[in-house]
């Protein structure tokens, strides 16, 4: 039974019902009605490479409730981070190569004898409840992995503007509504700057030749077998940004590098766009940029809509309802197509436009409208000229990671968009 939008479940007929809305997306889990379960069942393991400073600032946040690995990835200095983890008591193991963070995790899973198991990177901060919380999911025996909010670290110096704009668009910062996580959804990845696990059902653990890419990798394999993922918005940690203009785009080519070797994986989940035929249409007709431009984009869109409402028989609305969805598939096609131009695409672009004065004007509103939009539908704490800088370097530097991973790869499938009749 439904009652004020929300299922408790009674009894297996009411569980099922339940099942069936959180596997849908369609619901999320009413944490406050959960029981807590016990701390003492998580080990945190902290993968690390230098920075002892930090390290200490993480375990301090994380306290005494939980055993702790930390996984010294073979740091060129290593007494700094021995010394770190006897003042907090913790277990130590020092690898003797460096083999990045996706195999010093699993490094300390082996290690890990306790039911569930965290991952937390050295460079953030922990919530005192966010353990808590994100264990409250896992009274679904379905979730095998759970993650909480990534917000931007701030100790008091104030930010500058870099990380203001990483505050409002961070990568790893998935917004502030809870979500079942999986490919092609709103929310379709965790950052591996935490996350909590099932260890029963993480098997190997993460994909240990990557050394970006391994996070998202894990949530798609998890998603593949069957077993349900979290993202949980009231559960916090604080990470910390990049200061400097050449670490942070750095760092963004880094995580565009991801785009091959997870095209080659998860090629069903990876395309940097999914369009349905009639949308693409529609796109293409204004692209021309001709007198008869409009006229066809309405008449497909038209025809769209149409075809839409048809397949509504049961709405009391068919002919309203199907024209909101068409309007929405418009929309997401046009943004879909402006990031693609100034984002995955750009390379390209960027040299048509010298050449084509249509794509020019194209190339120039899609950049103006997205940083616009973003601007308006994220309210930075930055003034309009530098939000916008920051947005187009942001992608440029993504974009030049996906061309350099692909052209590595000698493959191009990670930047062609997914046309379906029924995307997903």
């Amino acid at each position: 039974m439904i009652v004020n939008r929300t299922v408790s479940v009674t009894d297996a007929g009411t569980g099922l019902l339940a099942d069936r809305l959180l596997e849908a997306g369609m619901a999320d889990p009413v944490l406050t009605s959960l029981p807590d379960l016990d701390l003492s069942t998580v080990t945190v393991v902290v993968p690390v490479y230098g920075r002892p400073l930090a390290l200490d600032r993480l375990l301090t946040s994380i306290g005494s409730r939980h055993r702790v690995i930390v996984v010294d990835d073979c740091s060129p200095e290593p007494e700094p981070i021995k010394a770190v983890a006897e003042k907090h008591n913790v277990q130590l193991v020092r690898l003797a190569v460096n083999g990045g963070p996706a195999r010093a995790r699993n490094e300390g899973l082996k290690h890990a004898t306790t039911p569930y198991v965290a991952f937390a990177d050295s460079d953030v901060v922990v919530n005192s409840d966010t353990i808590a919380l994100l264990l409250k999911h896992f009274n679904d025996p379905q979730v095998a992995l759970a993650g909480p909010r990534v917000l931007g670290l701030d100790e008091g110096g104030g930010m500058n503007w870099i990380e203001r704009y990483e505050e409002a668009r961070s990568s790893l910062d998935l917004g502030t509504y809870p979500a079942t996580v999986r490919p092609r959804s709103p929310v379709s990845w965790l950052p591996g700057a935490f996350l909590l696990a099932r260890t029963g059902a993480l098997g190997e653990g993460f994909a240990a030749g990557s050394r970006v890419g391994e996070d998202v990798d894990l949530v798609w394999r998890l998603v593949e077998k069957g077993w349900r993922v979290r993202f949980e918005p009231d559960a916090k940690v604080w990470h910390e940004h990049r200061q400097s203009v050449v670490d942070w785009l750095s760092r963004k080519a880094f995580y565009g590098t991801s785009a091959h070797v997870l095209a080659l994986r998860h090629s069903e989940a990876i395309a940097p766009a999914v369009l349905a035929p009639w949308s693409v249409a529609v796109v293409a007709a204004i692209l021309f940029q001709r007198p008869w431009s409009g006229p066809v984009a309405g008449a497909v869109t038209t025809l769209a809509g149409w075809q839409i409402s048809r397949k509504l028989g049961r709405s009391e609305h068919p002919l309203r309802v199907g024209a909101g969805l068409t309007a929405r598939g418009l929309l997401a096609a046009q943004t879909q197509t402006m990031a693609l131009f100034v984002r995955h695409w750009w390379p390209l672009t960027v040299i048509a436009s010298i050449f084509s004065r249509r794509l020019r004007r194209a190339l120039i509103v899609s950049c103006m409208v997205d940083a616009l939009w973003e601007y308006w539908r994220t309210r930075p704490q930055l003034d309009p000229f530098r939000f916008a800088l920051a947005r187009r370097l942001d992608d440029l530097a993504y974009g030049t990671g996906v061309w350099y991973s692909a052209l590595k790869g000698r493959s191009l499938r990670c930047l062609l968009p997914d046309i379906r009749r029924n995307p997903k």
